[in-house]
């Protein structure tokens, strides 16, 4: 295998050494975008060399206007007879895709037509397609909701390498939550730990050490997406889920009591090192100072001798901020699509995502 480099860095050179010259030679005036928004671990910066064995090389979405797309099949004919075969010692020609939709690099000799990845849209046709967002229509609450987060987070991560249809001010409305949307995700969080803090030591009360540990790691699930929330940072899909964490600034702090947390062989262990992240968490969120300051301490669970942070407080005050009707007339706090499932079949299935709207209204 050639040297790796970096999937948006690859695509990036591909573009301005190679697609770029050949546009303007052929295609005179054409006006355009063109960059890397979509999925996959090189849009995200987690690209290793294993990521190459599949849906991955040199590759570019191409934006046209609406009235340029009619020259989408000249533009695509026109890259196949005159791209090079190879570029950094990759191949630009594809193989067909699977049975689910996965290409493979396939090499070809020179002078064959490419199969290539210069994925041609318009800005509308690419978010209809990736994200269900109709451009023409104001992005509403539910959308927000049902947005898969590992999505926006590609759309805010890529790299957009030229922008005559401006392109980026589109990403940025989407580059995260509004306010009351954030707010709503926040309390729903902490109200989903409220519902288990107390389990933890309960089940290890009757000696299921094992439901602890199960209960645990899902709160440190939820701690860790309080953090990206916190931070104001989309998280990333289960396979990414933990280097992204590794990103934050919170993580530093975090990770290592988060790692207690999961090693730990008894309920009191784990109850300790959870008391401790969940003090550090309630002092993060009175740094946002979104409410009047809460207790970062830790105490008894009712008359039970299990310690908790009393999540409910939290996901309350917090309730109490959000202005916006819509949000305000939700009545349990599910949270978003990310904070329900993280099964990749619905968050990849739009028809799927927009029935769940109904669990909002």
């Amino acid at each position: 295998m050639p040297k790796f480099i970096p999937g948006l860095k690859l695509s990036e050179d591909f573009y301005k050494e190679i697609v770029k010259p050949l546009l303007e030679k052929e295609f005179v005036g054409l006006k355009y975008s063109a960059g890397l928004i979509d999925f996959g671990s090189e849009v995200l910066g987690f690209d290793t060399e294993i990521s190459r064995d599949h849906h991955w090389g040199p590759r570019v979405l191409l934006f046209l206007s609406k009235k340029d797309f009619e020259k989408k099949k000249s533009i695509s004919n026109f890259l196949s007879n005159n791209l090079p075969n190879k570029f950094k010692g990759y191949s630009t020609n594809f193989g067909s895709p699977d049975d689910i939709g996965v290409q493979f690099l396939k090499e070809v000799e020179i002078g064959n037509k490419i199969n290539h990845r210069v994925e041609i849209y318009t800005i509308d046709s690419f978010f209809k397609e990736y994200l269900s967002l109709d451009l023409n229509k104001e992005i509403s609450v539910f959308d927000w909701l049902t947005f898969p987060e590992q999505k926006l987070r590609t759309i805010k991560n890529g790299k957009i390498f030229h922008d005559d249809l401006d392109l980026n001010l589109i990403r940025k409305k989407l580059f995260y939550y509004p306010k009351d949307i954030w707010l709503f995700l926040l309390a729903s969080e902490w109200m989903k730990i409220s519902q288990e803090e107390a389990f933890v030591g309960r089940t290890g009360h009757v000696g299921d050490e094992l439901g602890s540990k199960v209960i645990s790691a899902r709160l440190v699930h939820s701690l860790m997406n309080l953090c990206f929330l916190m931070e104001k940072e989309y998280s990333a899909y289960s396979k990414w889920f933990g280097t992204a964490f590794s990103k934050l600034k919170s993580a530093k702090k975090l990770t290592p009591t988060f790692n207690k947390v999961l090693l730990a062989e008894t309920w009191k262990d784990r109850e300790k090192y959870l008391s401790k992240a969940y003090s550090v968490l309630a002092n993060m969120h009175n740094e946002l100072k979104i409410t009047k300051e809460l207790s970062i301490d830790v105490s008894s669970y009712h008359e039970r001798p299990y310690f908790v942070i009393h999540a409910d407080i939290f996901a309350n005050e917090i309730k109490k901020k959000i202005k916006d009707p819509l949000i305000k007339k939700i009545r349990y706090e599910v949270g978003s699509v990310n904070q329900i499932t993280n099964t990749a079949d619905l968050l990849e299935n739009s028809d799927f995502l927009k029935k769940l709207k109904i669990l909002y209204k």
